[in-house]
């Protein structure tokens, strides 16, 4: 079948198969940055569990950028002992060693970074402070020192993320980045730091370290067509090797009504993709699942919720074309046999109807 079959990136790196552990929030390291066992097992076992590229949580590359308790971090070298243990790990599993790098913005809660958080513009709903100028380019540049400490701790490769209502999709996003100089206005402009990062990246790194953008097309004021257009002008860039497109559900239609002439999926399987490959995630939970995003000219999938539930996800779907997750909710015990913490279960208990009460 298809998703037992290995893909090679342009970088030259390759999957040895089409499955990739989603990033997710686990509220399970330590609080200031460095990995914890607890991570570092959660981790471990996707890998030992078949997934060809494993990626972390969102890891914040300043501490004001700090979105959630117990978030891993990339913003310092003191934070080096841990990612290197988990590089090591992951890679012996010849699975991929991926990290998403990640601020908050103004989403970042005021009591975990002990100050006002950042956004584009001034944003009275979450108190967050407009950036300088200056601080934009001291944004970018240490979003660039993160992947360099990414690639010289051992990482395979970095996925900026730029969704889900954080940092780089603020900018991007018409009716939250209101600057009038060259970082707000136009697509171009709201677009330039997610850009002039990836730009930089790659000439830091080379041209054989991964390199991926995670965007969403739609919630926090981002408009489809606009995402589509950034797609385009990514893959035209030549400087990444995937997207991936965080759609809440691959088999639905768009939200806005100008845009359900077809599935939201179809929105990104029809560009010309060029030699950058398409994950996409959202609600990909079954064999049968897996099976027909990948029918639909999608590259590998990013699997979360059901990576929860099977630490050994692809080795199942790989070996049961039928093969259906465990139904929930499940128990505490369960979940802690599949590499679950008592925090990240505690987590967990905030999905409906996931975890037995």
């Amino acid at each position: 079948m298809k998703a037992s079959q290995p893909l090679t990136f342009k970088c030259g790196l390759k999957m040895k198969n089409r499955f990739m552990l989603a990033p997710m929030t686990n509220e399970q390291s330590h609080e200031n940055g460095a990995l914890s066992d607890d991570e570092f097992r959660w981790l471990q076992m996707r890998a030992e569990g078949g997934f060809g590229l494993t990626m972390t949580c969102a890891s914040h590359v300043q501490q004001i950028g700090k979105g959630f308790a117990g978030q891993l971090g990339i913003f310092s070298d003191q934070l080096k002992a841990g990612h290197e243990r988990l590089t090591r790990a992951i890679k012996s599993q010849r699975s991929l060693a991926v990290i998403q790098l990640h601020h908050a913005g103004m989403r970042s809660p005021k009591k975990l970074i002990d100050n006002n958080p950042v956004c584009p513009s001034d944003n009275e709903k979450f108190g967050a402070r407009a950036l300088t100028l200056t601080e934009i380019h001291n944004l970018r540049e240490d979003f660039v020192s993160a992947a360099k400490r990414a690639q010289n701790w051992g990482y395979d490769g970095v996925e900026i993320h730029g969704a889900h209502g954080y940092i780089l999709c603020q900018f991007l996003s018409a009716a939250i980045n209101h600057r009038t100089d060259e970082y707000g206005g136009n697509l171009t402009n709201r677009s330039r730091l997610l850009f002039e990062i990836i730009e930089e990246i790659r000439a830091h790194c080379g041209n054989d370290f991964l390199i991926g953008v995670r965007l969403s097309p739609e919630r926090f004021g981002m408009d489809l067509g606009e995402v589509q257009t950034v797609c385009r002008q990514l893959i035209a860039t030549n400087h990444i090797d995937f997207l991936d497109i965080s759609l809440w559900d691959v088999f639905k239609l768009p939200e806005n009504e100008a845009y359900k002439d077809q599935p939201l999926l179809q929105y990104f399987t029809q560009l010309d993709r060029g030699n950058v490959k398409l994950t996409v995630a959202g609600k990909i939970r079954t064999a049968q699942d897996v099976k027909q995003i990948l029918n639909q000219s999608v590259d590998y999938a990013a699997i979360g919720r059901s990576a929860i539930l099977h630490h050994d996800f692809p080795q199942r779907i790989i070996n049961n074309v039928d093969f259906k997750p465990v139904e929930t909710p499940v128990s505490s015990a369960y979940l802690k046999d599949q590499g679950l913490s008592e925090v990240f279960i505690q987590y967990m208990k905030k999905w409906p109807h996931f975890v037995e009460a």
